[in-house]
């Protein structure tokens, strides 16, 4: 069945500002469960009456009043059956001046609670703030639908035996909490920036939103500098990232006159910034930025300085030596060294037999190699793999043309 692309465009609407619906709700209510069911069934209505009475002029605001009325109505309910009448006061009255003044901002520090382990804050802040299914959360995190659900349930069991508090942390709270509170904006951002998937620009700017207001808030800590420039000077290829069909470009193919130069700018005054601020231990995200700088600067791919590439991968896995660090450092060191040295490189690499794009890059590697039969087969291997459906039809591609 043919996908109706007017029904899509409104699911995302909805699906977009009811993140936002989301996070103001459990800012008033103090409770997430209500808030999501709450939410819920908002969203399910405005998909019932959108289409037949047309959208309304403020979407967000249509879906926030329905979501209220939805968790007062539960509210009463449970204070007629408890006989607490207080359980039926929403507050409204607005919040006292905050650190944190940005709803969705506040919620995901407030997901990313010490109590709980770093890729659990991660998820939960990805699933009920970001607006993230549970299959794309497990995606984001390389962990199997499964699992992640149950990763999530725990999560959520626990918070309510601990009775974790959904308020703003104090100032002191706020370093603790901003290295999951990063790496759930940066997933937010990935998953808008998808290369092969569905291209969903509302969460890239979300994104870059939020870790400007974290900029705000800590205006000279490195690993916020290092984020948002990562964040441009991805972004500023986002014009070249699809052909005319709307299939995906690959760098080495994209048009860089359709490249942003004040992004790239900006990216670039960043990575010295943050440079400077960490001369000792470069954090994680400035180097990566750094990275992401010289492709943003060579004029064409055959510009591009592989040498500098590699060797800030090295001081990346210096700081952060993860199996996908290590897979991307090979696919630099081909680049530089030419593809046996690439694939080798690739073959050294542990813990990702069952990533799709490791095997990818072993098939793209075999291809340039002369070794077509054993491309082939890596590529069958990578597509045996769960994975998004564009992603696959990319690998189908690339398998087929030769």
């Amino acid at each position: 069945m043919t996908e109706d692309p007017a029904r899509s465009a409104l699911f995302r609407l909805v699906r977009d500002e009811g993140r936002r619906v989301l996070a103001t709700l459990v800012r008033q209510l103090g409770d997430l469960p209500l808030a999501e069911d709450a939410v819920q069934d908002a969203t399910v209505r405005a998909l019932e009456t959108w289409p037949r009475d047309g959208v309304p002029e403020q979407p967000r605001a249509w879906l926030t009043l329905t979501a209220r009325r939805r968790a007062i109505d539960l509210l009463r309910r449970e204070a007629a059956r408890s006989g607490k009448e207080g359980l039926a006061v929403v507050p409204e009255d607005p919040p006292p001046p905050e650190t944190v003044r940005d709803d969705l901002l506040r919620l995901i520090f407030v997901c990313c609670h010490p109590a709980l382990a770093h890729e659990t804050q991660v998820a939960l802040a990805l699933r009920t703030l970001c607006g993230l299914s549970v299959a794309e959360v497990g995606q984001a995190l390389l962990v199997p639908e499964e699992t992640m659900a149950k990763r999530l349930t725990r999560a959520r069991q626990k918070i309510a035996r601990a009775a974790i508090p959904y308020r703003v942390p104090d100032d002191h709270e706020l370093p603790d909490r901003l290295r999951a509170v990063l790496a759930t904006v940066y997933l937010l951002f990935t998953e808008g920036y998808d290369p092969v998937g569905e291209v969903r620009p509302t969460l890239v700017d979300e994104a870059v939103r939020l870790t400007r207001l974290l900029r705000e808030l800590m205006p000279g800590e490195p690993s916020v500098l290092g984020l948002l420039a990562l964040e441009l000077l991805t972004d500023s290829r986002r014009e070249a990232r699809r052909d005319a069909a709307g299939l995906p470009v690959l760098l080495a193919d994209q048009d860089r006159s359709r490249w942003r130069t004040d992004l790239i700018e900006e990216g670039v005054r960043l990575v010295g910034e943050g440079l400077r601020r960490s001369p000792d231990r470069p954090d994680p995200y400035v180097v990566q930025a750094a990275i992401a700088a010289c492709h943003a600067l060579a004029p064409t791919w055959a510009d591009t300085d592989w040498g500098a590439v590699v060797s800030w991968y090295d001081v990346l896995l210096e700081v952060q030596d993860t199996p996908v660090v290590r897979l991307n450092r090979a696919a630099a060191l081909a680049e530089r060294d030419g593809p046996a040295a690439g694939l080798a490189a690739v073959d050294a690499v542990a813990g990702l037999e069952r990533y799709p794009l490791r095997h990818a890059a072993r098939a793209e590697l075999l291809d340039r190699l002369g070794d077509h039969l054993a491309a082939r087969a890596a590529y069958d291997a990578a597509l045996a793999l769960p994975q998004d459906p564009a992603q696959a039809a990319q690998l189908r591609r690339r398998r087929d043309r030769g």
